[in-house]
């Protein structure tokens, strides 16, 4: 969902607005002083409402490089209580010990493909529009294409099933 112009919070309009967001805002409950991540960063939609809503510290976390790029407004706008790091959420707790934090008062997960990723035809991931057959999220290592070419068929199918 794109946001309305001028509900971007934090200095700068958003691109993408998230479905459950008052649910999330909810459960976190931001409070000042606390330190929270955010593990699939995107276009920064809860970054922005959780450093909006209290004097939090954020730390951002996407494994796709084009979303760390894309945020780097939002972290001069916020006054040093944004981090943003590339990197996979799987690994939140490695980030949080690197920046100094052995725990952190909350942690929201927006799993799956966004819908930039979708829109954006040239990252392979569209059902709408032409592109190439891609679909690596950090843009990195083989292709979904380089796979369909190489695999066989056994290999080819336990993949998507797995």
């Amino acid at each position: 969902m794109t946001a309305p112009a001028g509900r971007g919070g934090a200095g700068e309009a958003a691109r993408h607005v998230p479905v459950l967001l008052a649910e999330v805002m909810a459960a976190l409950s931001p409070r000042d002083g606390q330190v929270i991540i955010d593990g699939t960063f995107g276009a920064g939609g809860y970054t922005r409402a959780i450093l909006d809503a209290a004097a939090t510290r954020v730390i951002g976390i996407d494994r796709d490089p084009t979303a760390i790029a894309g945020g780097e407004a939002l972290v001069a706008a916020s006054q040093g209580r944004l981090v943003l790091v590339h990197d996979r959420f799987a690994n939140l707790d490695a980030v949080a010990r690197s920046l100094g934090h052995e725990a952190v008062d909350g942690v929201v997960l927006d799993i799956g493909v966004s819908s930039m990723q979708l829109d954006e035809a040239e990252r392979g991931f569209s059902f709408r529009f032409d592109g190439p057959l891609d679909m690596r999220m950090a843009r990195e290592g083989e292709s979904a294409a380089d796979l369909v070419a190489r695999l066989e068929e056994t290999a080819l199918a336990n993949l998507i099933y797995t």
